[in-house]
């Protein structure tokens, strides 16, 4: 009993602080999930959604409920979860490499903290558009509404869900510095795993009434174990450049004389090239639907609604185009070969059997051949729920587990929460969570 992982990490007193708070803080995320916003009937809400699941129109409902708990068709305070914040993350990213006057600030001493708060103020603009986008829906939602005045229905919900999302982003932050994980994603991953039980139960209706075969089941749930395994021997692959570095003395010290490598993993964007495409069909997606709901809708934005459906052939067509590009153009910009090469020169170092002018033109070729398989596999990933729920028959909820983006953050944020959890055991001489392996952090 003494070996026990579990019994280890709440001996040790930081650790079992750290996890409790970790609780903590996220059973306060999913009670807040069910907090209707103010001037909303729930008992109408709930009736409208359930009619949208026996005809099988909620796919985008379904589709935003999976990363927020199921708190967008409970019209929720916390219905945007940290989405925006991640959406204003990404543009400030593309930020950066675009305007180099953000780049010189991100660079200066507390630069980082400058775009911390430019970041957060762009999240609340972020989210007033969205949650207006959220009054348009709900008015599309037939009694949904028990508030006459549309003015103050409407800036009421703006201040509640924006005050909402940013709550959420604050609770990440508290996790990130008094928990155990990435609080951001740990939010991600509590929604994920809260919506498992109402798809599990959905899939377990459909099999008793024959809808689903249990042999479809079976087969599914193997390949999920295989897709698991796959992902996690992916993630851990990389190509090592060896670099050596040539003897030289600085007054009367020696320096270099060894030999390093460089890693290049086999993905080496990680999931953003999946979080990104994702955001980018996302948005207008939300808009379309809103604008598609209702008697009075455009018949345009009704028809685009349905052709952008996230069970749809042109939303997943749309989706692998864009992996693949931001694959190229994250790890281009993230592992700028010429900046490598630089780096290299100017620390007299150079790679084996590559001329020194060389260098930047090897680095480019050997990021080349890893770039497309790792984007096509994402790609794989990312359209794998859509397989299982035309080709099985499975309902999207659980399909939606199966892959895509939620297995990829499920495994990420299991990963690098074990390798936090691991090493704060040995820290404190304790054993690991595993005895054979080693489990290295990911960062989302």
């Amino acid at each position: 009993m003494a070996s026990n992982p579990i019994v280890n990490m709440f001996r040790v007193k930081e650790l079992r602080k750290r996890v409790l708070f970790t609780l903590l803080i996220l059973a306060v995320f999913r009670m807040g999930s069910v907090l209707t916003i103010p001037g909303i009937d729930a008992n109408v809400l709930l009736s409208y959604f359930d009619e949208l699941a026996r005809q099988n129109k909620n796919a985008f409902a379904s589709y935003m409920d999976f990363f927020v708990g199921g708190a967008f068709s409970n019209f929720s305070v916390l219905m945007l979860g940290v989405m925006p914040y991640i959406s204003m993350q990404i543009i400030m990213q593309l930020a950066v490499i675009i305007f180099p006057g953000l780049k010189r600030i991100s660079q200066e001493d507390g630069g980082q903290r400058k775009m911390q708060t430019i970041t957060k103020v762009g999240t609340i603009v972020v989210c007033l558009i969205q949650s207006y986008a959220v009054t348009v829906y709900a008015y599309s939602i037939p009694g949904c509404i028990v508030l006459d005045n549309r003015l103050a229905f409407r800036l009421l919900t703006m201040l509640t869900v924006t005050t909402g999302s940013m709550i959420t982003v604050w609770l990440g932050d508290q996790i990130t510095a008094r928990g155990i994980g990435n609080g951001v994603s740990m939010m991600i991953f509590a929604g994920i795993v809260a919506r498992m039980p109402s798809a599990i139960t959905e899939l377990g209706q459909k099999v008793a009434a024959g809808e689903v075969q249990l042999v479809f089941v079976i087969l599914v749930l193997v390949m999920f174990v295989a897709l698991i395994a796959l992902v996690i021997f992916e993630e851990s692959g990389e190509r090592k450049i060896p670099v050596h570095y040539a003897k030289r003395v600085v007054g009367r010290k020696m320096y270099g004389g060894q030999n390093t490598y460089i890693p290049f993993k086999v993905n080496p964007s990680n999931v953003i090239p999946l979080i990104f495409a994702s955001s980018i069909l996302t948005l207008p997606l939300q808009f379309v639907s809103y604008l598609g709901n209702g008697a009075n809708s455009a018949r345009w934005a009704a028809r685009l609604s349905a052709i952008l459906s996230p069970s749809g052939i042109w939303y997943n067509v749309l989706l692998v185009v864009l992996i693949i590009f931001f694959a190229y153009f994250y790890t281009q910009v993230t592992l700028n070969p010429t900046e490598i090469a630089k780096s290299i020169r100017e620390n007299g170092g150079s790679i084996p059997g590559v001329r020194t002018e060389k260098t930047e033109e090897y680095l480019q070729k050997i990021l080349n051949r890893l770039v497309l398989p790792g984007a096509l596999f994402l790609a794989l990933i990312a359209i794998i729920p859509t397989i299982i729920q035309s080709a099985f028959g499975f309902p999207q909820s659980t399909a939606m587990l199966m892959g895509g983006t939620s297995l990829i953050i499920m495994v990420g944020v299991d990963l690098d929460t074990m390798s936090q959890i691991e090493a704060l055991l040995k820290m404190h001489h304790q054993d690991g969570l595993t005895k054979k392996g080693k489990i290295r952090s990911r960062s989302l």
